[in-house]
């Protein structure tokens, strides 16, 4: 037993006495255990310069044995001290510094006497004993923390515990001190002469964590100063990692964190173990010297210092040592998180608020990775911190292979890369009209992805979000547990299992789109319902609906309408008959008109600077210019499609497709109001005759010239649409959904869903570019086309009438000349049904009329002429920029202009100028 250990033996012979005889002074003990202290205290030996102790129970009768013998016998004197153990120590248990201490009487042996002294007598003296106590803590989140209060600084202890002073004793002394104190201090404990620096205090845990710093009393030799010095880093960075560990178990850290604890906790344990042999090195090895612990200890103080410098930074990045600057990206989405936490019923206590900035999850595996990549060159360093970040990643791989696999994210302490937002539900696809389900549901933490995942973080998450979908229509098994698949970052299958998980997913979701859902036949449906295709049933459906859609559009019966549509699509040989989609198309009315519509929904610059289009939020309130718009302006379908089709026919596109339809019935209703015109032109008498005055009869060949080429913008506009935009364009997308594999210069196939839903998109947006509903300049010059367009349509029947009044042949009651019988019969039965219309029947400056209907058709020559060339010139400035297809349309819209003196084309600066 060493020195220490026999003073143990003492202090429990004296409360063994105390407990006893129920006095609280200490008796001395017996000569009997004198005797014993005195034959088996080891002692250094001083003969010879190899600082040798002798082994225990050898008889030593050197001056420094009697001295240190002459101690032990008055050590006996002072008062009982409880022992106590640290409560962060539990794997190392050992009694407080003060209880190891038992410093000598104040009396002295005469350094040249070889001969023990009698024991001198000193009188009693009641001395206050100095009982420290130990309490428990209050709980906290880490699970392995210690719940027992940090025990008193051994500076605090009382002076008469104090330990001799280093300069009074030899060298063999100091090193057998050292050494015993060293080994204390290992474990975290101070020594007698090793104890923590003035300015740490174990209570506070900035301080723990940066570890504890040591001082030695003053008076040691020089040449065992260093070697102490040097050691006692590791002693720190003992007392640091076991502080991380204790910190970083808590539950708001992540079960990656917790991983690593409870690795770096083995590590611990067998750093403990070494301690224990070299403690029995020290009390059975008489050559154990303080060079030989520090050899012993080389290795694992540098296996200490690696820790230390991985906890150091995992603490910084958690702002627990230095403010880390680093911006975190949670913190866009931080009240989204909060708010989702409370309505889930969580607890917003310290540690659980979603936004706190905490390194846990990738960042964690993120910074080992990096330090193993410096640590390439030290062969310890890279084989320790392998083992970490396999032990660390284990919890990571588990979620990533639930992820890859089942489709489903299990992250409580949200530290997985991918991010899901449980808040957003797949029964909002039915309103929104931003994607959000599958764009923001499930988002990637782009400062958290480890590494190891960055080149594949795409395709984890497009492998997870696909397989959530076919998970969700029960095409997945989550019952079956995930087998023979990677555990850890090292793993050779690794990147494997990436490429072949999302390589299932994506066939898996494939398939269930494309043929269990049937898609393509789905996007046949939509393009006979919103692009008129064959659409004999429709016509059929605007005659049915006419009373309904020419009144205002706050008048329309849309129940009415929708049972009209009904109707129609089951009419036998109609297209819409073997439609087995027909249920979901439903009527819709949209008071905001279709320029207004696209004018807030696209970009204001539209092609002009490639923006991308924009659908709407929400519906924009009605403007004051749409308070008189009609049933046929704004008429719309609807189309509500089942999951998970919805994902590819989300209402994003719907909305494309209903832009497109109401633009393609725009022109086939002003088409319909100007064959409209032409009827009345061909049947009236009062068009079809040959008047004998020669200026109502030119005035009339201007408006039918007008009519026709109003007819021709229209019908040429409607076919460009239908024929050379819509037609290719969705024969190009179902050659890409058809093509197969195998096929040599066709389209290439469509390989994966994301690719699909992109195709699909692109081909709306390019229909809507090419139609020139993207493009801010278009939609003004055209919307001015169709009002001159609607507006000369309108005019017709007060053309007609005021014709019946102007014309001479008209007004007489004889038949004219120039008109057969049929005509004059047909007329006057016309006249005598408006007999009754005074204003019709009522004289008037025959003179000024004509001049005012001459007045009115010159007004709309002009404006139709003008708007149609400023409309060609854009076309031919967009045509040579941006979409060539432009350049066949303007070259068939130029034949309405011709014979006029807007025909021909301009500069671009003077047509800019025009709009």
């Amino acid at each position: 037993m060493s020195s220490s250990s026999n003073a143990k033996v003492s202090s429990r012979s004296e409360r063994r006495t105390v407990t006893d005889t129920g006095n609280t002074q200490p008796r001395a003990p017996s000569q009997q255990q004198e005797r014993s202290r005195r034959t088996q205290s080891p002692q250094p030996s001083t003969s010879g310069p190899s600082h040798r102790r002798v082994p225990s129970g050898s008889q030593r009768t050197n001056r420094g044995v009697e001295e240190r013998r002459t101690e032990r016998v008055h050590v006996t004197t002072r008062e009982t001290v409880t022992r106590t153990r640290s409560p962060e120590r539990r794997s190392a248990p050992s009694a407080h510094p003060s209880e190891r201490q038992r410093p000598a009487e104040p009396s002295r042996v005469n350094s040249g006497d070889h001969r023990p002294k009698p024991k001198v007598e000193v009188p009693e003296v009641t001395i206050v004993p100095w009982l420290p106590e130990v309490s428990l803590v209050p709980h906290t989140s880490a699970p392995l923390a210690s719940r027992i209060s940090i025990p008193p600084l051994a500076s605090q202890a009382p002076q008469f515990l104090q330990p001799k002073p280093l300069h009074e004793v030899s060298l063999e002394v100091q090193e057998a001190a050292i050494l015993e104190d060293l080994l204390m201090v290992f474990m975290g404990y101070e020594g007698h002469y090793i104890r923590f620096s003035k300015n740490y205090n174990p209570s506070v845990e900035k301080d723990r964590l940066a570890g504890p710093g040591f001082k030695i009393l003053p008076g040691l030799d020089p040449s065992l100063q260093d070697l102490t010095t040097t050691m006692l880093k590791m002693a720190t960075h003992y007392g640091a990692i076991e502080a991380f560990v204790e910190v970083q178990s808590r539950d708001e850290f992540g079960a990656v964190n917790h991983a690593l604890c409870a690795a770096i906790r083995k590590l611990l344990q067998d750093y403990l173990i070494l301690i224990a042999q070299l403690e029995t090195q020290f009390l059975t090895n008489p050559s154990f010297t303080l060079h030989v612990l520090n050899l012993h200890t080389l290795p694992t103080s540098h296996m200490m210092f690696q820790v230390y410098s991985l906890a150091h930074e995992i603490l910084k990045r958690n702002s627990l040592l230095e403010e880390d600057l680093e911006d975190s990206d949670d913190g866009l989405d931080d009240i989204e998180n909060i708010l989702e936490t409370l309505r889930e019923g969580g607890d917003l206590g310290p540690g659980n608020i979603p936004g706190k900035k905490i390194c846990k999850g990738g960042s964690v595996l993120g910074l080992i990775t990096k330090r193993l990549e410096t640590m390439s060159g030290d062969p310890a360093a890279r084989a320790l911190l392998t083992s970490l970040l396999r032990d660390a990643s284990r919890p990571y791989m588990m979620m990533l292979n639930e992820w890859l696999h089942h489709g489903s994210i299990k992250d409580p302490h949200a530290e997985f890369l991918v991010r899901e937002q449980k808040s957003i539900r797949r029964e909002r696809l039915e309103e929104d009209y931003t994607d959000e389900y599958w764009e923001r549901r499930y988002t990637i933490r782009d400062h958290d992805v480890p590494p190891q995942l960055e080149g594949v973080k795409d395709k984890v998450l497009l492998a997870g979000k696909y397989l959530n979908v076919v998970r969700e229509c029960g095409g997945v098994d989550v019952s079956k547990g995930v087998t023979d698949v990677p555990r850890s970052f090292d793993d050779n299958r690794f990147l494997d299992n990436v490429n072949s998980a999302y390589a299932h997913a994506n066939q898996s979701l494939l398939e269930l789109l494309l043929t269990t859902h049937a898609l393509p036949a789905r996007l046949r449906s939509l393009k006979h319902y919103f692009f008129l295709d064959r659409s004999d049933f429709f016509s059929y459906f605007l005659e049915l609906g006419n009373s309904e859609l020419s009144k205002p559009v706050k008048k329309a019966n849309t129940s009415k309408l929708q049972s009209l549509l009904d109707l129609v699509l089951r009419q036998p040989g109609s297209v819409a008959a073997q439609d087995p989609f027909k249920e979901d198309i439903k009527v819709e009315m949209n008071e905001i008109s279709l320029t207004n519509s696209l004018t807030r929904v696209v970009n204001i610059s539209g092609i002009e600077q490639g923006e991308s289009l924009q659908t709407p939020a929400s519906t924009q309130p009605t403007s004051e210019g749409d308070k008189s718009a009609i049933g046929f302006t704004s008429l719309q379908l609807d189309y509500s499609v089942p999951f998970p089709v919805s994902l590819v026919i989300s209402r994003k596109t719907v909305w494309r497709y209903q832009a497109l339809f109401r633009y393609l019935l725009s022109l086939r209703y002003l088409e319909n109001q100007l064959v409209t015109c032409w009827q009345t032109h061909n049947r009236a008498a009062s068009w079809s005759h040959k008047s004998s005055n020669l200026e109502i009869e030119m005035w009339k060949r201007r408006v039918f010239t007008l009519r026709a080429r109003m007819l021709v913008f229209v019908q040429q506009l409607l076919y460009f649409c239908t024929a050379e935009v819509i037609e290719p364009n969705w024969q190009a997308l179902m050659a890409r959904l058809n093509a197969k594999d195998d096929s040599k210069g066709g389209p290439s196939p469509v390989r994966t869903v994301d690719e699909l839903m992109q195709d699909h998109v692109d081909f709306l947006d390019t229909c809507l570019k090419e139609c020139m509903l993207t493009n801010s300049r278009l939609l003004r010059i055209h919307s001015k086309l169709m009002q001159t367009c609607t507006v000369f349509a309108s005019y017709t029947n007060w053309l007609s009438r005021e014709l019946e009044r102007t014309d001479p042949d008209l007004t007489s009651t004889e038949k004219p000349s120039h008109m057969n019988q049929s005509q004059w019969a047909q007329y006057q039965v016309q006249r005598s049904q408006r007999q009754g219309d005074a204003a019709a029947n009522a004289p008037g400056d025959e003179k000024a009329r004509f001049e005012k209907m001459y007045e009115i058709i010159k007004k709309h020559e002009f404006h139709f002429s003008r708007h149609l060339q400023i409309l060609l010139d854009a076309l031919n400035h967009y045509a040579a920029t941006e979409t060539v297809v432009l350049l066949g349309l303007c070259a068939r819209l130029s034949t309405a202009n011709q014979g006029t003196q807007y025909s021909g084309l301009r500069a671009d600066e003077d047509a800019g100028n025009q709009t």
